[in-house]
């Protein structure tokens, strides 16, 4: 038994090794699990058990271990306790080396066991929990994506929405075609103009966002469709949460080939909505609400400094009462656009999305919000588990209430905004306001 042949203090792992034998005079290397190396001792192991049996374990044991016959009352045994002494002072000194490569050894060993566990459990890890809108490329309507959808549908459309917007593609195209044969302004885009184009890798779509048309909502969606099964209801995002940049990822972010790749072969779409409206709503929804406080002190001090005359200090300090007079001054002024571009809630959707350098594929409006949306979402084959959330907004400015704001401020600068926004109303088949005064 192995109790029998060492003590108690002998590293038993070792004891495997001990009958390892290679030619004498060095140490030698054997190959564990892809590459670890493990350090064997030297071979004339065998030589040091025989002096730690001789030293610790009794003689009677000693003669049958090592074949030996020896009396125990010759003089010859008698001298065995002294040779005992210096034999064990000897062999503790070989066990304490040899402990020491034996624990090198352990270690290594031990090292090398555990990268294999760790190696097998990666292997058998499950797979990453997907959307369970998203249908994998192989599978998804036999492998077509949401622009084949569009351009060659697997089933007749009843609802017609496919002549409308192909009508509204159209429509941007002849747009674009008379502006560029009138103006000699020929601009390339860089990655700095496409910041708000979202992409949806699953789905293989690029959203452009325009504020004060539904974006938010937009975005909760994208949110869900791009989250992998984190979310299932859009309108369980709070509405800061979709604004986070970092929460959905966007084309500038990609490299030159990348970005043409996703332009070619990807759906792209925007919503669209009546110039005016859509800039009477920005304009209440920044300066007339109390909460919008980084608006006023950004761009309502500013405005007031240019354009009020005896101006208060509170007004001056805070930017908080912005008359929309002076914020549509302010739009026309040729120092605000000297300034640089405009911000993204008064910017033209011409310079938001660049859709006469983008095809855009799908142009949704805010007036057929809720079918446009969902006409979306059935291309990418979602409808059965994602709605596009439903819009009852009291608040919402509408063409009349615009009206009224346009009706205090003067035929001038009614022109000069009309010219401002005219990309915008041509593009998207907006007609000419009937409360403007152009003539």
């Amino acid at each position: 038994m192995t109790s029998t042949l060492f003590p108690k203090s002998f590293p038993l792992f070792c004891v495997p090794i001990l009958g390892y034998s290679r030619p004498a005079g060095r140490a030698h290397l054997l190959q564990i699990g892809g590459g670890a190396s493990a350090l064997y001792p030297p071979p004339d192991v065998l030589a040091v058990v025989r002096s730690a049996v001789d030293a610790l374990v009794p003689l009677t044991s000693r003669q049958i271990l090592l074949g030996t016959s020896r009396d125990p009352e010759s003089p010859a045994a008698q001298r065995v306790p002294t040779k005992r002494a210096a034999a064990m002072k000897q062999t503790l000194g070989d066990l304490m080396r040899m402990s020491r490569i034996c624990r090198m050894v352990f270690a290594t060993c031990l090292g090398s066991f555990i990268l294999v566990i760790f190696y097998f459990q990666s292997m058998f890890q499950p797979v990453m929990r997907r959307n369970p809108f998203v249908v994998d490329g192989c599978c998804r309507k036999g492998s077509r994506n949401a622009l084949q959808e569009l351009y060659n549908p697997t089933e007749p459309d009843p609802s017609g929405a496919g002549v409308l917007h192909q009508a509204r593609r159209d429509q941007v195209a002849d747009a674009c075609r008379v502006y560029s044969a009138s103006s000699r302004k020929r601009r390339v885009l860089t990655p700095a103009d496409l910041k708000h184009l979202v992409v949806d890798e699953d789905h293989e779509l690029i959203y452009c966002y325009v504020p004060k048309v539904a974006c938010t909502n937009w975005k909760r969606v994208m949110m869900v469709l791009t989250g992998r099964g984190k979310y299932s209801d859009p309108m369980e995002i709070p509405s800061n949460e979709a604004h986070i940049p970092t929460n959905l990822k966007t084309l500038n972010q990609y490299s030159i080939a990348e970005i043409n790749h996703r332009l070619k072969n990807y759906l792209k779409f925007l919503f669209v909505r009546e110039p005016f409206e859509r800039l009477v709503s920005a304009y209440r929804n920044k300066f007339t609400l109390k909460y919008n406080s980084s608006f006023h002190k950004r761009f309502g001090t500013r405005i007031i400094r240019r354009y009020r005359k005896n101006a208060t200090q509170d007004a001056l300090l805070n930017g908080a009462d912005v008359k929309f007079k002076e914020f549509t001054e302010y739009l026309v002024d040729p120092a605000t656009q000297r300034d640089g571009p405009l911000n993204e809630h008064w910017q033209t959707v011409s310079q938001l999305c660049h859709p006469c350098h983008i095809h855009y594929d799908l142009v949704g409006k805010y007036e057929t919000l809720e079918d446009d949306s969902n006409y979306v979402l059935r291309l990418v084959g979602v409808t059965e588990s994602l709605r596009f959330p439903s819009y009852a907004k009291s608040t919402r400015t509408t063409d009349t209430m615009t009206a009224q704001f346009f009706s205090n401020i003067s035929t001038q600068q009614q022109l000069r905004l009309y010219q401002l926004y005219k990309m915008d109303f041509l593009m998207f088949n907006y007609s000419t306001p009937s409360y403007l005064r152009l003539d």
